[in-house]
C-alpha cells in the first residue's frame, strides 16, 4: 500500500525530533534550571507571601473559570449538535474565535467591556459588583480563551452518540434528565474531563489576557505567570524557574489524573458495571 507519509521509522524520527525541538527540550531545560536551585532555596521562594498569594490566586480563578466553562461548555456544545436554528454556522464559529484572537487583544476589549466606565461594567458597578482589576476579572478572562477546549472535545462525540439508545429509554418511560444522566454524561464524560483539564490548564498560564484587566496588584490580583515574568525582568532566573516549574508540575498532575479517570471510566463502560 502507497503511503504519502513516509514508512514508519523515518516518520517515527522526525517525529519525535520534531518533539524534542519543540517541547521536550524547552521543558528540559526549565526543569533542570529548577532543580539547579536547591532544595532550601526552591523553599524560600515558593513560601514567600507574593508567591503563595499568586499561587492561591491563580488556581483559585482557574478552577471558577473551568466549573462556568464545564456547564455553559457542555450547554453550547449541545445546542450546537442537537438543535438547527438561524445563525448557527456563525455561533459556531465563534466558539473559535479565543484561539484566533490574540490574547492581548482579548484582554484590552474585556478590560474596555468591564471597567467602570464601560458598556458593561458600569451598570455591573451600580450594583456593587465590580470586574475590572478583581479576581472576578481574571476568572472571565481565563474563561474567555479557555471556553473552546470544552465545547470542541465535547460537540464530535455528541454527534457520534447513536439515538436509537435514547430512544429506548424514552420508550421504557425514562425522563429526559435520567436519559441524560444514565446514558448521554457517561459517553461523553471522558470527553468532557479532557476539555475541563485542557482548559485549566490553559487557565492556570495565561498571561496575555489577562493582565489588561487583572490590575496587577501584587497580594491581590498578581497571577503566576505575570510574576514569573516579573522574575525574569529582574534577572532573579533562578526565581522565575523554580515558578514556572511549579506551575508544570501542577499541569501535570491534573493532566496525568484526568487520564487515569478516563482509562478508568473506558473500563468501567467496557465491563459493563
Amino acid at each position: 500500500m502507497n503511503r504519502v507519509i513516509p514508512g514508519l521509522p523515518l516518520s517515527l524520527g522526525i517525529t519525535v525530533l520534531y518533539l524534542s525541538l519543540i517541547v521536550l527540550l524547552p521543558l528540559g531545560a526549565l526543569v533542570w534550571q529548577a532543580l539547579d536551585v536547591g532544595w532550601e532555596r526552591y523553599l524560600a521562594i515558593m513560601s514567600g507571601a507574593r508567591t503563595m498569594a499568586a499561587f492561591r490566586i491563580t488556581l483559585s480563578t482557574a478552577a471558577i473559570a473551568t466549573l462556568f466553562n464545564g456547564v455553559y461548555g457542555l450547554a453550547l456544545a449541545w445546542v450546537l449538535v442537537r438543535y438547527e436554528f438561524p445563525g448557527k454556522r456563525f455561533l459556531d464559529a465563534l466558539v473559535d474565535v479565543p484561539f484566533a484572537l490574540p490574547t492581548a487583544v482579548a484582554g484590552l476589549a474585556l478590560s474596555a467591556l468591564f471597567a467602570k466606565n464601560g458598556w458593561f461594567g458600569g451598570p455591573l458597578a451600580q450594583i456593587g459588583i465590580e470586574v475590572a482589576y478583581t479576581p472576578l476579572g481574571i476568572a472571565m478572562a481565563m474563561a474567555f480563551t479557555s471556553i473552546p477546549f470544552v465545547v470542541r472535545t465535547v460537540q464530535p462525540v455528541l454527534e457520534d452518540l447513536a439515538a436509537d439508545v435514547e430512544e429506548a429509554a424514552a420508550t421504557l418511560g425514562a425522563s429526559d434528565l435520567r436519559i441524560f444522566a444514565r446514558i448521554i454524561f457517561p459517553a461523553i464524560l471522558p470527553a468532557f474531563l479532557t476539555g475541563a483539564s485542557l482548559g485549566f490548564a490553559r487557565s492556570l498560564g495565561e498571561f496575555g489576557a489577562i493582565i489588561f484587566i487583572a490590575g496587577n496588584l501584587p497580594l491581590k490580583t498578581e497571577v503566576v505567570s505575570l510574576l514569573t515574568f516579573i522574575r525574569i525582568e529582574e534577572y532573579d532566573y533562578p526565581a522565575a524557574a523554580a515558578i514556572a516549574a511549579t506551575l508544570l508540575g501542577f499541569a501535570f498532575v491534573l493532566l496525568f489524573l484526568v487520564n487515569m479517570l478516563q482509562l478508568w471510566q473506558q473500563r468501567r463502560i467496557g465491563t459493563g458495571d
